[in-house]
């Protein structure tokens, strides 16, 4: 039985396995998905409520959960192939840091170089 409830949701949902792999571009097929999930959610809505204000919140709920999938995904995706995309301690900078200096402005409103020390990686990572 569980089987079979992973071929089902693998057949319909993961666009590995559902016709929509044949679509070469990934974008396409997320927005392929996108608009076949706002028609479901309107169907399911006239079919439970026969109302517009459930198939509003239908169609906000099925955009909410697929992008938070989607984002889940992608995530997961990057830590795959580059692990080190999320290694933000060994080495970060912030952008001010990164260019040696900040850029601060004194009492008169002028603005001015202040340096920062070298390998200091700032107060932030101590």
């Amino acid at each position: 039985m569980r089987q079979f409830i992973v071929d089902s949701w693998n057949g319909v949902m993961n666009f590995e396995h559902n016709p929509l792999r044949h679509i070469p571009d990934l974008h396409v097929r997320h927005m392929i998905m996108q608009i076949l999930a706002f028609m479901w959610s309107g169907v399911f809505a006239l079919l439970i409520a026969e109302s517009l204000t459930a198939f509003t919140i239908s169609s906000i709920a099925h955009i909410v959960f697929i992008l938070a999938i989607v984002v889940t995904v992608a995530t997961f995706k990057v830590a795959e192939k580059s692990p080190g995309s999320f290694n933000f301690i060994k080495g970060y900078h912030s952008y001010g840091r990164g260019r040696g200096y900040v850029i601060l402005r004194d009492k008169k409103g002028n603005p001015y170089k202040q340096y920062l020390p070298a390998n200091d990686p700032g107060g932030e990572h101590e």
